[in-house]
């Protein structure tokens, strides 16, 4: 071959090296949606004159702070979302995860380079000097040192190694955001559970405050039993309705020692291990403005959406690898090295020794197995992409549910503090009048059962607000590239 045609071939091999087989990732366009409701949702919920009872604003296109947990304003749950994004264990497995995808990264853009081995061989050998002698001198035991370097490199000629890369470092950037929607995930968690926390002390207080009362009106009912002005039959039903409220707090007072043990386990804690912290409705503020990203912007910060973005990416390029491995494969070595029976006199002259070899292979017939494999993953990207669309619905679903929630929140609030107001009235009334014998035992009984259930609905609606705010939040993104170390500013 002259010279002529070998730079032919070399300047073939450097053009084909310049690109890859297989498919070019395109990302996803955004939704061409405008809205995440059916409807549009007023300018301003309603509000209630009381606590977590603000009117809260949507603003569009306002950006999300990534530490938002502060906009409740209660300096125990920030140091709590921030003990546990440093301590809880799911972070630093998923930490460690990312590590290990951008590890196996590096290790696989090594094969860009050659393989450079060296090796030395000593050894001690007996041959037949009459069937194959191996030295000049016809010795037949002797001993022998060998060097050598050897150098290994496999071009990248359809551009395999690098369709591979291409997928690792897809995979690295899924970690990287189901590390994000770890954090988010976390304190969203912590969140939700210290609302839950201040609902159910809120809860309890006001139960044992109905106790009380009705332990009062129960020993007035039973001194006008006594004095003839009431009936054994009220006597009775006050006993039973206290029983009754009684028989509501212990699985209120479950539910809150669950409580303080998922809040510690959030925080990497054992239950035992440290008192648990104590959260009040009164010692949170509801936010009065919420920020609302464009519906053209949830998929780029929705960190479950970008995780499933990278993952196809990373089966669009694995798709190139099996078009590659279906393709000639190149393969170059060379050798060079020393040999003799005294260790010093290896590269004296005549010891020295190399060697070049160029390969080129085909797979002509495997039974199949690299055209299924081809098949196999166009399928897992078609999969991929399916369960990239599944995401992104199930983001704007949240969003939307979201708004709603906080809709009807609102209006439930505003329903159930008019509702409290005017039982709380009645029973102050019934008490005056069951006091001045105007009235019998059950009409106060009435009076309490209703009041009871406008507290405890009070306080859930408070707690349905702060928590379905936080909702909000998390539907969102979180915020994690508005953080100075995302990877949305390292870009």
């Amino acid at each position: 071959m002259n010279s002529g045609r070998i730079s032919a071939v070399v300047a073939h091999l450097l053009l084909l090296a310049g690109c890859a087989a297989g498919p070019d990732f395109q990302r996803p366009a955004a939704p061409g949606v405008k809205s995440y409701t059916r409807e549009a949702l007023p300018a301003l919920t309603a509000a209630a004159p009381v606590r977590a009872g603000e009117a809260q604003k949507f603003l569009d296109g306002k950006e999300i702070d990534y530490q938002w947990w502060k906009t409740f304003q209660s300096p125990q749950l920030d140091a709590l979302v921030e003990r546990s994004l440093k301590t809880n264990p799911s972070v630093q497995a998923a930490q460690a995860a990312l590590r290990q995808a951008h590890e196996l990264v590096f290790a696989q853009q090594g094969f860009y380079y050659p393989t450079v081995q060296a090796s030395v061989s000593p050894s001690r050998q007996s041959t037949s000097a009459t069937i194959s002698p191996v030295l000049n001198s016809g010795a037949t035991v002797f001993n022998l040192y060998t060097a050598q370097l050897a150098v290994g490199y496999t071009p990248d000629v359809f551009g395999a190694n690098r369709r591979q890369v291409e997928a690792l470092r897809a995979s690295a950037e899924t970690q990287h955001f189901q590390l994000e929607a770890t954090y988010l995930t976390l304190a969203s968690n912590v969140v939700a559970a210290a609302m839950q926390e201040a609902s159910l002390n809120a809860q309890i207080a006001a139960t044992q405050e109905i106790i009380k009362a009705n332990t009062q009106s129960l020993a007035i009912l039973k001194k006008q039993f006594e004095l003839g002005y009431a009936a054994g039959l009220d006597v009775a039903a006050a006993e039973t309705a206290l029983a009754q409220v009684e028989q509501s707090l212990p699985p209120l007072q479950k539910q809150l020692e669950q409580t303080h043990n998922m809040l510690a386990a959030l925080a990497g804690r054992y239950p035992g291990d440290a008192a648990a912290d104590r959260f009040e409705l009164t010692a949170l503020r509801l936010p009065q403005e919420l920020p609302l990203s464009l519906p053209s912007k949830l998929v780029e910060q929705r960190p479950d959406v970008r995780a499933a973005e990278a993952q196809v990416h990373s089966a669009s390029a694995l798709v190139g690898v099996a078009v590659t491995n279906m393709l000639p494969q190149f393969t170059i070595s060379a050798a060079t090295g020393g040999a003799a029976t005294v260790f010093s006199q290896m590269f004296a002259t005549g010891n020295p020794f190399w060697a070049i070899a160029g390969n080129v292979s085909q797979t002509l017939f495997a039974g199949g197995t690299l055209l299924h494999r081809k098949r196999a993953a166009e399928a897992a990207f078609e999969q991929s992409t399916a369960q990239y669309k599944t995401t992104v619905i199930s983001a704007f679903q949240n969003v939307a549910d979201t708004l709603y929630a906080l809709k009807a929140d609102a209006d439930a609030l505003s329903a159930a503090a008019k509702a409290h107001q005017a039982a709380e009235t009645s029973l102050s009334i019934v008490r005056r009048q069951l006091e001045l014998g105007q009235v019998s035992g059950l009409v106060l009984l009435n009076a309490q059962q209703a009041y009871q259930q406008t507290v405890l609905a009070l306080a859930q609606a408070q707690a349905n607000r702060l928590m379905d705010t936080a909702a909000l939040f998390q539907a969102l993104g979180g915020g994690w590239w508005n953080r100075p170390d995302s990877i949305a500013n390292k870009r």
